[in-house]
């Protein structure tokens, strides 16, 4: 496998604003609860958050929060939680208006906890791979990539001297669709689709270059 590996402890909570920001949980319990409780698993320190905010349970079939009737209420892509809500790689948990939480699912390519972790610096690029952030110049791109996308550039970012195969992206972007197979065109739209997020910030600027038969590779562009 190349650097950008699979978490062997699966499922994690990214944070991406407030005091949260930056801060990564493992969700290895089987419920997680989210607070200002210091007996929580997910501590956030904030008077807007609940002593106990909300409770993520592992299940058969998956990932579900629950509000524990929290004072400020608790978010899932934008639409309120008044039962519980199975979630889905790449959600994005809002508690009160303190915390964005991110919800990356198993299989999932994230940070393994090294230097490599920090932010990157790669001419316009800037990618902080814990936060799940990227800045082309100043500007950070908002709204943040798909989770798709995000480990595509991830994937790209930490190989900046090479071609990246087709083979290497299916096995890093579709983790969870290996053997079932990935066809190319799909391949080709994704990379079309990162393209176009780029060029929001950098219009007429080409980071993703095609090598034909080869693979793709990331430009260093100052």
């Amino acid at each position: 496998m190349t650097e950008a590996a699979r978490d062997p402890q699966g499922p994690v909570l990214i944070g991406q604003s407030g005091t949260a920001q930056g801060s990564r949980w493992p969700l290895t319990e089987a419920e997680t609860v989210i607070g200002r409780d210091v007996d929580c698993q997910v501590v956030i320190p904030d008077r807007q958050i609940s002593r106990r905010h909300a409770r993520i349970r592992r299940k058969a079939d998956g990932y579900w929060i629950e509000d524990l009737g929290s004072k400020n209420g608790t978010h899932v892509n934008g639409a309120v939680v008044s039962a519980q809500v199975q979630l889905q790689d790449g959600d994005l948990i809002q508690i009160a208006l303190a915390a964005k939480l991110v919800f990356i699912g198993l299989d999932a390519t994230v940070p393994l906890g090294s230097d490599e972790a920090a932010a990157h610096d790669l001419g316009l690029l800037r990618l902080d791979r814990a936060a799940h952030r990227l800045w082309v110049g100043e500007s950070e791109l908002d709204p943040p990539l798909s989770p798709q996308q995000f480990r595509l550039l991830e994937l790209l970012y930490l190989n900046p001297t090479r071609i990246v195969t087709r083979e290497e992206i299916v096995e890093i972007v579709w983790q969870e669709s290996l053997g079932s197979g990935v066809s190319e065109q799909a391949i080709d739209a994704l990379v079309r689709r990162l393209r176009e997020r780029l060029s929001e910030h950098g219009p007429g600027v080409t980071f993703i270059e095609t090598v034909r038969g080869l693979g793709f590779r990331l430009k260093a562009i100052s």
